[in-house]
């Protein structure tokens, strides 16, 4: 899929449902929360969002820098994958997020 395609996602997301899905995972999410929330808006499935270890492994590199507050910026990740549409976040912030919540 050439990932500036919007519509190819879309068209890939359907034809994944008429298949027989049950849901639809964007990976990475953060890199494509535009895309959670075409298909949120166009489907009527469980939009699922995977925060991928390359995205963990940045905010855990800037955290360890001391070039962000950890914290801080994995609940507010968490909160725009969630805004963009996602109903359910795979993460591996989870444990923490947990503890912050």
């Amino acid at each position: 899929m050439d990932p500036a395609n919007s519509r190819e996602a879309l068209k890939e997301a359907r034809r994944d449902i008429e298949e027989g899905a049950d849901m639809v995972m964007v990976k990475p999410v953060l890199a494509y929360l535009d895309i959670v929330a075409l298909l949120r808006r166009e489907l009527n499935v469980p939009i699922v969002g995977y925060n991928v270890s390359g995205e963990y492994s940045m905010v855990k590199a800037a955290s360890n820098n001391g070039w962000v507050d950890e914290k801080t910026i994995v609940l507010e990740t968490l909160t725009s994958i969630k805004r963009a549409g996602a109903d359910l976040i795979i993460t591996y912030h989870a444990k923490d997020a947990l503890k912050w919540i």
